[in-house]
């Protein structure tokens, strides 16, 4: 864990801070810019000042649905998915989140605890500024307001267009759908087409709202049509025309 509060530098060196600082500010200026930008020196170095980073293990829980939001949360490397347990002990994932987005923050400002969780899908980082403090700055930063107002109804549109996929689509669009997802998120590695999130088959079923053998069945079946391959959890999309079609239309 990084930090550099108060209290911690009441028992660390200068010189042992100034570095500390310089790659706090080196975090948020390359990968929070978007709201390092739009702040002015005093709202800098409050940030830096609050700032803390955190690495998360695997499957490690970053937070609980019903625990009370105290944070921001910024996924600086890694993957993390927010999921909730659903009925009979199913999983379902909401949304997966990738570098750099924000999380965590919605509960705070709608006044309610967690309604769903978040985990570590890999070792991750993740920075956090406490809510009290970012609250005080939207008080003040106009521009800051009108980011988190953005950010909210970006994942609001989201959340509609998933309601809409998981009510509507077979199971087939559902799962076309989730791999196009995964690639619009995560992109490719160098041959451009094998997914750069390794997903096991339970995942990929709880993303896409169907049971795991459901899930296999249908892999199997994209197998055959030619429009992926599957070697373990790495899945190459051959055609992502026609997936996209599957996709759209059920």
């Amino acid at each position: 864990m990084i930090r550099c509060g108060r209290a911690w530098r009441a028992q660390a060196g200068k010189s042992q801070i100034d570095m500390i600082k310089k790659a706090l500010e080196k975090v948020m200026s390359e990968d929070m810019s978007e709201i390092w930008t739009v702040l002015n020196n005093e709202e800098k170095r409050r940030i830096i000042d609050s700032f803390v980073i955190h690495n998360f293990k695997k499957n490690q829980m970053i937070y609980a649905e019903g625990e009370e939001p105290e944070y921001l949360w910024c996924l600086l490397q890694g993957k993390v998915k927010k999921f909730k347990d659903g009925v009979g002990g199913r999983v379902q994932i909401l949304r997966l989140i990738r570098s750099v987005q924000y999380f965590g923050y919605r509960a705070y400002f709608a006044n309610e605890r967690y309604n769903s969780s978040a985990a570590a899908f890999e070792p991750s980082t993740v920075g956090t500024l406490p809510m009290t403090l970012v609250k005080d700055m939207i008080n003040n930063n106009r521009k800051l307001a009108w980011f988190f107002i953005h950010e909210l109804s970006r994942n609001l549109g989201g959340s509609d267009t998933k309601i809409v996929n998981l009510t509507q689509k077979h199971i087939r669009g559902r799962l076309a759908e989730a791999l196009i997802v995964l690639s619009d998120h995560y992109g490719f590695e160098d041959d451009n087409m094998t997914l750069k999130i390794y997903m096991a088959r339970e995942d990929l079923a709880n993303l896409s709202n169907m049971t795991t053998s459901n899930a296999i069945r249908t892999l199997s079946g994209f197998v055959a049509e030619k429009l992926i391959t599957v070697d373990g959890r790495r899945i190459r999309i051959l055609d992502e025309p026609q997936l996209r079609k599957i996709s759209k239309y059920g």
